[in-house]
């Protein structure tokens, strides 16, 4: 059976598969300097691995305490290596990107410190984390002040702001590289970068973490290379490799990293507990192939804004621009817009294509929220998945694809959704 015939029988026109077709021929050269990227950091990791002499012994999985458990002390070399960071922590016993970034504030941060975000407003699962919301267990229950500082109208940093705001009670510095639910630009390494010398040129000991959700291994470097204390992710996206079923990981300053494993267990215990039951394996091969898989994440995500950026939708980044995550935002102006794309992507999964989503209530969003993600793992936002708040500006925010062969397929069942309902139509 042809190609073309395929994507007919699983329910894509001729008229929008010719039109992915035409979009993608014109991004064969783009897509050849991400396989470039790709290759360095594939090289990156397998080098971390040979370094500290990886063998089958570090699959075996720990109960109990999990004391001496070989793979999990391993895995946070490679980490810390393929990271170029002092200290690493990797663990499944981290829920979620949320979760992490929750144990690095809280580790780090004393009553009477402040948090000052430089970047905007965090994500909005942060909002309970920090306080801005109030929410049981706060940091602002616990006496950490928050304040923050809005990026510039072109999406630059308020350097006059930053040193108008840093003040002696100033603890820790927080920046997010990606946009979240906003339709802000992402932010590079060499972007963070520079903001971290200028937060330490003002004062040297704050501590400055780094929101890496969504970004690793897009761009050959990582915020923990160009001077970031702490930086923050989750396994179940671009570091897990599809494969990891849960975890989160931290890495950056020993003594920073240190904190926060007594956060995460216990004062006194810190990294020399907790169990791995069996997922070291699909740890260890998660991170082997997420170079490949965010490679291919990157591609889905160049092909989506694209496409639909020449049907006359706003979309951050736009078609040209360089990429520092995988995160593709298209503003639809309606709700329809943004339900009739998650139902798309849904309809493309491997998992659950048969489920129709609909927006509900999430915990830790000041509204409802569509979700369409059949993934081999709950959640995983690696996987081919979408998602968006149902509020002004009815943006959806893609993401994902184990291979580009998916996101494709994927981003041209949304188009056909859209096509269906009336809501956009194909030249």
């Amino acid at each position: 059976m042809k190609l073309e015939n395929l994507y007919q029988k699983m329910g894509i026109e001729k008229k929008v598969y010719a039109y992915g077709q035409k979009i993608e021929e014109a991004l064969k050269e783009r897509f050849a300097a991400i396989d470039k990227t790709a290759e360095y950091n594939q090289l990156k990791v397998i080098d971390a691995m040979q370094k500290h002499r990886v063998s089958d012994i570090h699959f075996a999985g720990t109960s109990g305490y999990g004391y001496n458990d070989l793979g999990r002390d391993t895995l946070e070399l490679v980490y810390a290596e393929a990271f170029h960071a002092e200290s690493a922590l990797v663990r499944p016993q981290i829920a979620c990107g949320t979760h992490a970034l929750c144990i690095a504030l809280s580790a780090n941060l004393r009553p009477g410190d402040e948090l000052l975000a430089i970047s905007g407003k965090p994500y909005d699962t942060l909002e309970e984390v920090i306080g801005i919301r109030p929410s049981c267990g706060s940091l602002a229950e616990y006496g950490v002040t928050y304040r923050q500082v809005d990026l510039l109208a072109d999406d630059s940093f308020d350097w006059e702001g930053i040193k108008r705001a840093i003040t002696p009670k100033t603890k820790m510095v927080h920046i997010q590289r990606s946009k979240g639910y906003q339709t802000r630009k992402t932010l590079s390494v060499l972007e963070i970068g520079a903001a971290i010398s200028y937060v330490k040129s003002i004062r040297p000991e704050i501590i400055c973490m780094v929101d890496n959700c969504y970004g690793e291994f897009v761009e050959r470097i990582e915020p923990s290379d160009v001077g970031a204390d702490l930086c923050v992710g989750s396994l179940i996206k671009n570091p897990g490799g599809g494969l990891a079923p849960s975890g989160g990981y931290i890495v950056g300053k020993e003594a920073c990293v240190e904190h926060c494993a007594y956060r995460l267990t216990s004062p006194g215990l810190g990294k020399e507990v907790g169990a791995t039951f069996g997922v070291m394996q699909s740890f260890y091969q998660g991170f082997f192939l997420a170079p490949t898989v965010t490679a291919g994440a990157l591609k889905g995500a160049i092909f989506a804004a694209n496409l639909y950026e020449q049907l006359g939708f706003s979309v951050v980044p736009d078609g040209q621009e360089s990429r520092h995550d995988i995160i593709q935002s298209i503003t639809f102006g309606t709700p329809e817009g943004v339900i009739a794309f998650c139902k798309g992507i849904q309809a493309a999964a491997p998992v659950d294509s048969f489920v129709v989503p609909s927006p509900a209530p999430m915990p830790g969003y000041d509204s409802d929220v569509i979700m369409a993600a059949g993934a081999f793992v709950q959640g995983s936002s690696i996987e081919l998945s979408a998602d968006g708040p149902i509020k002004p500006p009815y943006a959806v925010y893609f993401q994902g694809g184990l291979t580009y062969e998916h996101a494709k397929f994927g981003i041209l069942k949304s188009l056909q959704q859209l096509v269906k309902e009336g809501i956009t139509n194909v030249p």
